[in-house]
């Protein structure tokens, strides 16, 4: 849900409806005749009062009351009955309805307005005619100007604390999120600096969960960069130094014996040259960037599974595939991870014992599994199988630990796992779990 989309969205329309309303009610308000019948001092109440006088006292009291309101007010008032006569004469100056006449289209010094008044008493109908002179009418208006300067006053404050508020919530996360990528820049990124930030229900959330995730993601690539170049200093140092060795004895030695150590400097150079290629398929794996695209997985195991034979012609390999499965990946680091996984399991599988392949459903799991009937791995060094140039105590066999470092790396390139466990039933298990997507492909 897009929180903050809709948060800033509101917040300016509201600010937009409020100023307008405030405006059209200030506009209209001091302008309309019902609104000046019931709040200017000069016509407010007053029918009212004069009804209640002119039924109790008569019209000579009714008279006097409007001489005196305008003497006050300057408001001058006619009272007529239901058939339009006068009730009293009122205080229109004599010839008023003459001047009003030649007038006729052109702006009046005063403001007429008509209010009908029912009285409560007696039930008659009562019709008063106001005549305001627009100089009384604009100073009251520039008087009454102060409730709704007030109030938009007041809305303009409350909108620039509003505002205030409204931007602090983008900015403070924001410059969080900017100090943690000079963080990061720096390598100095803590995976918590934020978590209270991360946990907001809106898109700054989201950015910095996704942010911790990438930070976490960054300094686990970044240790095991480390780590791997320094895994691989120790590894290059032995081949060379054996080098270094034959070809020190080699400018010492004669002719026969130069021979006899020509074959064991081709032999190093042949161990260090396939070390490094395994470094850079390594490299590679975490640098593959381009797009996944489906995989002819019967294909791909019916080809691992040729190569192996070729490597062990005397191996029964067994293949089980259940049939419709559709893969979606990287072809190559499936078949560089697989191949690893049977270049593995040749090493250790018994002449007398086939070797499986086997590649099901699980759900949403897509499992690609490699099982020998060797003596396994023991127990205490399983969770350190797959970490490069590990390798088991006792292992004889070549190899640079590499082959499951790479294999892991490429399960975790397509979002899965390699897990790696000794059989119940006797053996080793290496096993490559793969999401499926809604569709059935990885």
């Amino acid at each position: 849900m897009r929180t903050l989309f809709w948060r800033i969205f509101a917040s300016f329309w509201l600010a937009i409806a409020l100023v307008a309303g405030l405006s059209l009610l200030l506009g209209h308000a001091l302008n309309q005749d019902a609104w000046i019948l019931a709040r200017h001092p000069g016509v407010r109440d007053l029918a009212s009062r004069w009804i209640e006088r002119y039924e109790q006292r008569g019209p000579q009291a009714a008279q006097e009351l409007l001489e005196r309101h305008k003497h006050r007010r300057h408001v001058d008032v006619q009272v007529l009955d239901e058939a339009g006569q006068p009730l009293v004469r009122g205080t229109f100056p004599p010839r008023a309805a003459a001047f009003e006449a030649r007038r006729e289209g052109h702006r009046l010094p005063w403001r007429r307005l008509t209010e009908d008044q029912t009285s409560a008493a007696s039930g008659q109908t009562y019709l008063f005619i106001y005549r305001i002179p627009h100089a009384e009418l604009a100073g009251w208006q520039r008087d009454s100007l102060l409730w709704p300067v007030s109030a938009l006053a007041i809305a303009v404050v409350v909108l620039t604390l509003f505002s205030a508020l409204l931007t602090l919530s983008i900015t403070r996360p924001l410059n969080r999120l900017r100090g943690a990528v000079h963080d990061l820049g720096q390598t100095a990124y803590q995976q918590h600096s934020l978590a209270r930030l991360a946990g907001r229900r809106d898109e700054l959330g989201i950015l910095a969960r996704d942010f911790n995730r990438m930070g976490a993601r960054l300094q686990d690539l970044i240790a095991s960069q480390r780590q791997l170049l320094r895994d691989v200093s120790h590894e290059l140092r032995s081949p060379l130094a054996r080098l270094r060795i034959a070809l020190a004895l080699a400018e010492r030695a004669g002719d026969e014996e130069r021979a006899r150590l020509w074959p064991r400097l081709v032999q190093e150079c042949d161990r260090l040259e396939a070390l490094i290629s395994e470094i850079l398929v390594l490299a590679r794996v975490d640098a593959e960037s381009s797009q996944p695209q489906t995989v002819d997985l019967a294909a791909l195991l019916g080809k691992l599974r040729e190569d192996a034979g070729l490597l062990a012609p005397q191996q029964e390999i067994r293949l089980e595939m259940e049939p419709g499965l559709q893969l979606t990946g990287w072809p190559e680091l499936l078949e560089r991870a697989l191949d690893n996984l049977l270049r593995n399991a040749l090493r250790f599988n018994p002449p007398d014992q086939p070797l499986e392949i086997g590649a099901r459903r699980d759900g949403e799991r897509l499992l690609l599994e490699v099982r020998d009937h060797g003596p396994g791995v023991a127990g205490e060094h399983l969770a350190q199988l797959g970490e490069p140039f590990f390798r088991a105590p006792g292992q004889t066999s070549a190899g640079h630990g590499l082959g499951l470092a790479i294999a892991r790396r490429a399960a975790q390139r397509h979002g899965g796992q390699l897990v790696l466990a000794n059989h119940p039933d006797g053996g080793f298990v290496a096993r490559l779990e793969l999401p499926l997507g809604g569709d059935g492909k990885v």
